[in-house]
């Protein structure tokens, strides 16, 4: 067994990917299947440690639990509208944070500590508190490498140029630069410099 598994931290990380395993909706990467949530989980990860690789524990564990158990609230249990729609997030994001506190609470850390990682899941104070700013710009880049393709082909231009002027409005210039360097397509790059014009 990998010694490190043993540290709160290690343990914390493979609870939070224990509950994103079982989720039942799969997702099919260079032909291997994988569960939804557990995937998109580490791509936080791995996208947190290259946009900053001095993060603290805390965001660490914020970004790896910013989705976990999501099926569990379907989008569909909420009314088809803006107001629906912002409902269901803001509930997610109470979900969220109070499952990592529970598996926190399981390892005994401090209060300080879970309040901080749920105050990140929640993503409160975007713009002045320089943690949530980075968990929001990591969020945004995986949305941008991983999931704008499909999510364009799916809808109208003028909606996903709409979401893109959004999502570039929640980011840092640190974001900014560093979404120009993603793998993107160049159907995604022609969509973004139109969003951007």
């Amino acid at each position: 067994m990998d010694k490190k598994i043993k540290t709160p931290f290690n343990k914390v990380i493979a609870a939070i990917d224990a509950l994103n395993a079982q989720d039942p909706n799969y997702v099919i990467v260079d032909g291997e299947q994988f569960p939804k949530e557990l995937l998109y989980s580490q791509r936080m990860t791995r996208q947190l440690e290259r946009f900053e690789n001095e993060a603290s524990q805390e965001l660490k564990i914020a970004a790896r639990a910013q989705h976990i158990c999501r099926w569990k609230s379907p989008r569909e249990d909420y009314s088809m509208n803006r107001v629906g729609y912002l409902k269901w997030r803001e509930d997610l994001k109470k979900m969220h944070a109070e499952l990592t506190g529970t598996i926190l609470k399981e390892f005994h850390y401090t209060e300080t500590f879970i309040d901080r990682v749920q105050f990140l899941i929640k993503k409160k104070l975007i713009k002045k508190d320089l943690e949530s700013q980075t968990l929001e710009d990591v969020i945004c880049l995986v949305f941008l490498e991983f999931y704008f393709e499909d999510f364009a082909a799916k809808h109208e231009e003028e909606k996903v140029i709409d979401i893109v002027q959004k999502t570039w409005a929640k980011m840092s210039d640190k974001g900014h630069d560093t979404a120009l360097t993603l793998p993107l397509s160049d159907t995604s790059l022609e969509l973004i410099n139109k969003a951007l014009a």
